[in-house]
């Protein structure tokens, strides 16, 4: 899948940046992404936090579930989940899930231009298990109930605008969520072993309240083409979106989704797999499958969270595993980026860079405890990619 770049980053209105990504192309269903050498060496000894990073990047904690934030008078919230980062004046906001069932939510913490944090606060309250989502180019926040016929709510970053439930994108067991500017419409992933890709074109690009939801039609190979078909029901009940179109094409355990030049890349956690849909031309293929591997062990299991960079680097973060984020180059490299210490009763979640791309946050869900109430969130600093 040799990949040229073609853009650096992309402005969508007011202050608020967003990576505009690289576009991977080339032959035809290429083979997978192999393990190598990634481009900033191999993760060193463990950090005071317990983090092993590559030469030049350092770690600290930004805040631990059950307790306050530092400098703010807020309770920062349990399991910590999806999350994503937006410009604000100088500085910017990092918003994470809460994937607690029931009373999941989502909190936001705001940093300063220099990065000290200057507030963290509630921005949705009272829904289930909170797991991905997603931003929009309007700058919300969609976050996604991993539960059977869950919602998915469409939230301020900001926490200034009451969060809006947006049924007409169905009702399922809602994963991910990445947007595109340019088909106008969002494609969405299902937590299901059978579970599906859907997308939703909204009646008005911007206004989520209505529009239709389509599921992606292709054959059970790991390549080809596809088309979208509509949901006839996206209610869900009493017959489930995933069975309502024959043809319909199913993944094992939709993870998470991540938008850049006419491509989206989605992971499955089920077969370990990084999947890649080319918009442009209406064909899929694998970008990585643990058992694709060619020699050696593979680097990346537990496949969960996917975020990118302007250089193209996919960051694909761990639900077990070896509790690493790994970095998939624009020519098909794959290698551990990162690792956590003592965690292995954790999963890595949320991995989002700031608008400058120069800090990585995320989380642990569990962190140390392994349970829900002992995550942490991480912020990593050092010389990413442009």
């Amino acid at each position: 899948m040799e990949r040229r770049t073609l853009l650096r980053a992309a402005v969508l209105g007011g202050s608020s940046a967003v990576f505009g990504g690289t576009l991977w192309r080339g032959a035809a269903y290429a083979a997978p992404a192999q393990p190598g050498t990634g481009p900033y060496g191999a993760p060193g000894a463990a950090d005071a936090n317990g983090v092993r990073l590559p030469g030049g990047f350092t770690s600290r904690v930004i805040a631990r579930s059950g307790r306050t934030v530092t400098g703010t008078s807020y309770t920062w919230h349990g399991a910590p989940d999806g999350g994503a980062c937006y410009a604000d004046g100088t500085g910017w906001i990092y918003v994470s899930n809460s994937e607690v069932n029931p009373s999941g939510g989502a909190s936001a913490v705001k940093f300063s231009s220099t990065g000290a944090i200057t507030g963290a606060y509630r921005i949705l309250s009272g829904t289930r298990q909170n797991c991905a989502g997603g931003r929009t180019p309007w700058n919300t926040w969609l976050s996604c109930e991993e539960v059977s016929l869950g919602y998915v709510y469409e939230t301020d970053p900001w926490g200034l605008n009451a969060a809006v439930r947006r049924d007409a994108m169905g009702r399922f067991k809602h994963e991910a969520a990445a947007a595109d500017p340019v088909r106008r419409a969002v494609y969405l992933t299902e937590d299901e072993t059978n579970g599906c890709l859907y997308r939703f074109v909204p009646r008005t690009w911007g206004d989520l309240s209505a529009g239709t939801l389509q599921v992606l039609v292709a054959g059970s190979a790991t390549s080809g083409s596809f088309t979208w078909a509509d949901v006839p029901d996206p209610d869900g009940s009493p017959t489930t979106t995933r069975t309502q179109v024959s043809g319909a094409k199913k993944f094992n355990g939709g993870e998470g989704c991540h938008y850049a030049d006419d491509t989206v890349w989605f992971t499955t956690k089920g077969d370990n797999r990084v999947w890649q849909l080319n918009l442009a031309d209406s064909t899929y293929e694998l970008a990585y499958d643990d058992s694709l591997v060619a020699s050696g062990t593979a680097p990346l299991t537990g496949v969960d969270n996917i975020t990118g960079t302007p250089s193209g680097d996919l960051f694909v973060a761990e639900d077990g595993g070896n509790m690493e984020i790994c970095v998939i180059t624009p020519d098909d490299v794959i290698a551990p980026f990162l690792r956590l210490d003592g965690q292995s009763g954790s999963e890595i979640t949320g991995p989002a860079f700031s608008p400058d791309g120069t800090r990585l946050y995320f989380s642990s869900q569990r962190g140390t405890s392994g349970s829900s109430s002992g995550g942490i969130t991480y912020e990593v600093t050092g010389p990413f990619r442009k």
